[in-house]
């Protein structure tokens, strides 16, 4: 059962949660998705955010654990900031998003007391964070578990993956923007998938062109193409663009979701074929 007990950051010791191990909070989880790229400012985030939208419309139950401990925006794109973090005898109960509980969250945003306070730690100390939320929340059943994380390929991202290995199928979703800068950081991140023997589900390019909200043509302010070249390249699949548009932006600003309530918006159809073919493709890739 539940607690009314709250844990956050400013406490000096974590809590000791006692179960069985064998067991485990992530035993119950069918698939899990890690959002990555090699660039920061790529938008893994909005990805995330929408791509867990999109795959709860579809019927499915989805968590969303946010490991971007510097920068944790998820909470803000699903109105879920201000929410408290409970305590039951699994560990940490996550945040429930809808009435219904088919979208649950965590984050370290719900840690911090003061929304303005920065996270200053060193590796060791993330680290360490990071594995209790791999093994400390108690999802319960869920259909897909997506992992934002941090840009780079540093402590963070071995952590995570670290974390995640024994638990199978886990894949790696690879976002870019179409420039030729940020798809040479991001083939880094393919290698990064490579080295540590992290299965790649597929490529997105986001900010695929900017679509006018009066006349809807699309103006490719960023280049063109530099995701779905990459993933040729790579042997993986490219999993489709996402245009930049005002509306979905406005949304995840407002915290409402772009595919109930924007389903004119020249976002939804991209962001609604991605989760598409993750449904379609992914029990056979990580199979």
């Amino acid at each position: 059962m539940c607690s009314e007990g709250l844990w956050s950051l400013e406490n000096t010791q974590p809590p000791n949660f006692c179960f069985s191990p064998e067991l485990g909070n992530l035993a119950d989880v069918q698939h899990i998705i890690l959002v990555l790229s090699g660039k920061g400012g790529v938008g893994k985030s909005t990805i995330s955010t929408e791509l867990t939208l999109a795959l709860h419309r579809e019927g499915k139950k989805v968590g969303i654990l946010d490991i971007d401990l510097c920068g944790p925006s998820i909470p803000r794109m699903l109105r879920a900031q201000g929410r408290a973090v409970h305590q039951c005898d699994r560990g940490w109960v996550p945040v429930f998003v809808d009435r219904e509980q088919s979208i649950s969250l965590m984050s370290v945003g719900f840690l911090l007391e003061n929304p303005d306070e920065a996270v200053v730690w060193r590796g060791p100390k993330k680290n360490a964070l990071i594995k209790q939320f791999v093994s400390d929340v108690a999802w319960g059943e869920l259909d897909y578990l997506v992992v934002d994380t941090p840009p780079g390929t540093s402590d963070e991202h071995m952590a995570v993956v670290e974390a995640l290995r024994p638990y199978r199928p886990l894949g790696a979703l690879v976002v870019t923007t179409p420039q030729a800068v940020s798809v040479g950081d991001v083939r880094r991140e393919l290698t990064f998938c490579k080295k540590t023997g992290l299965q790649v589900v597929g490529v997105v390019e986001n900010m695929s062109g900017f679509v006018c909200p009066h006349c809807a043509e699309c103006t490719n302010i960023f280049s063109k193409g530099g995701g779905e070249e990459l993933a040729q390249l790579a042997g993986v699949p490219f999993l489709g663009s996402v245009p930049l548009d005002p509306v979905l932006t406005r949304s995840l600003e407002e915290g409402h979701d772009l595919t109930q309530e924007f389903p004119k918006s020249p976002a939804f159809p991209a962001l609604t074929s991605i989760a598409q073919k993750i449904l379609d493709g992914l029990p056979a890739r990580l199979s």
